[in-house]
């Protein structure tokens, strides 16, 4: 794990949750994107001076998992994310240490990352994501 890259908020709506990280918050929609896989669009909040960024995910219908989180759980903190050099070996050592994985293999991420996920039971009831960013 390299640090922290994004927290993931689920929203009813993508652009009400703009409303809020943009513009009461000040922060600034630096990506977007329709991620058919996962069932989401997903915008990727920044603030000046760096650091994690806010992921809002807003379902794309009725049977995407994060349309399933929000009728359970409703709008708010889905998910923690980490920046790891490989998605697939930082996995693998994730499994010897006894956590599940949600994925047998990493899946394409927000703008050409490769992720995978740790199950919230093996991770103190926190959705950890593993993110591999995009090679330059």
């Amino acid at each position: 794990m390299r640090r922290i890259d994004h927290v993931g908020v689920a929203v009813p709506d993508i652009d009400e949750g703009l409303d809020w990280y943009v513009g009461a918050l000040g922060g600034e929609a630096v990506h977007r994107e329709v991620n058919e896989t996962q069932g989401v669009v997903e915008v990727m909040v920044s603030w000046p001076g760096g650091g994690p960024q806010v992921q809002l995910l807003a379902p794309l219908d009725g049977a995407s998992p994060i349309a399933k989180f929000l009728e359970k759980k409703g709008p708010g903190l889905q998910q923690l994310a980490f920046t790891v050099d490989d998605v697939e070996a930082a996995g693998a050592a994730l499994r010897d240490r006894g956590a599940q994985l949600l994925y047998d293999s990493a899946r394409p991420g927000t703008a050409g990352s490769r992720i995978n996920f740790v199950h919230p039971r093996d991770a103190g009831g926190v959705l950890v994501e593993l993110v591999e960013p995009a090679a330059a």
